[in-house]
């Protein structure tokens, strides 16, 4: 069985739904029979490469929001993320464009380094404050996970590989896919957000006991705030919900609530 997960690098929720995920797997009785394909997803093609200023005092000002209120949601994200072994840094977040960092993501996949050099640079941007827009940064990180440096530099001196972050958005975009993290479990149910690890794990059961089977589709050709009119290859019948980053600037679900709130960069809906 596949799953198939969108998600984007500067979005806390993708990294929550990552280790929910891992730990869900971990459990479940056919993990070595389950492939995971992660899929690119910028939630601002239009933000700068690296962001100045305080991440939290921008979106509390956008939206018209208290700080105390944004800082007590990001301290929420934080306990969640203390509780599945992550570090949520988020007042050391600096606000960044993904695009650079999701093409060297497919080279990585290209030479066989894809988990490594995903953990680094989602540790970098989510635990230790670092400017993963900065190709200076990028080429750091991914030699710190393995890559060879004169390749990397080649990639980032160039469009490389950005075909396939462009295919991977035009897909979440066929199948209704507006937010992150997305995971679509055998080409059918879509998973939205970073659910508990528990409803994670009962969705991966379902999909695999199903396998073989065809849903109907939902009326209208959809299925409610997740994915619709197909996907990848075939119907996705059913979608849980849960807390996620989307391109219209906010994060919620359960999670950030007003606007934003989660250092993702996300500011403006991504432009073609």
């Amino acid at each position: 069985m596949r799953i198939d997960v969108w998600s984007d690098i500067v979005c806390p929720f993708c990294h929550l739904g990552r280790r929910h995920l891992e730990l869900a797997l971990a459990q479940f009785e056919h993990r070595d029979e389950v492939g995971v394909i992660w899929h690119s997803f910028e939630l601002d093609r239009n933000a700068e490469a690296v962001q100045s200023g305080s991440v939290l005092e921008k979106v509390a000002a956008k939206y018209g929001a208290p700080i105390e209120q944004m800082r007590a949601q990001h301290e929420e994200m934080a306990a969640a993320a203390a509780a599945v072994g992550l570090d949520f840094q988020w007042e050391r977040l600096v606000g960044s464009n993904s695009y650079a960092a999701h093409r060297l993501l497919h080279f990585a996949r290209s030479v066989g380094r894809e988990s490594e050099v995903t953990d680094r640079i989602m540790r970098a941007w989510y635990s230790e404050g670092q400017a993963i827009g900065d190709p200076a940064v990028l080429q750091r990180l991914a030699v710190d996970a393995g890559l060879d440096e004169a390749a990397v530099a080649d990639v980032l001196a160039s469009d490389d590989f950005g075909i396939e972050v462009r295919t991977d958005e035009a897909l979440a975009t066929q199948i209704g896919i507006t937010g992150v993290p997305t995971f679509v479990l055998d080409q059918k149910y879509a998973v939205t957000g970073a659910q508990p690890v528990e409803l994670m794990l009962a969705a991966i059961r379902q999909a695999w006991d199903e396998q073989g089977t065809r849903p109907e589709m939902a009326a209208g050709g959809g299925c409610g705030g997740g994915c619709c009119g197909g996907g990848c290859g075939d119907e996705v019948d059913d979608t849980l919900d849960g807390q996620m980053c989307s391109t219209d600037g906010s994060c919620g679900g359960g999670g950030c609530g007003c606007g934003c709130g989660c250092g993702c960069g996300c500011d403006e809906p991504a432009r073609a």
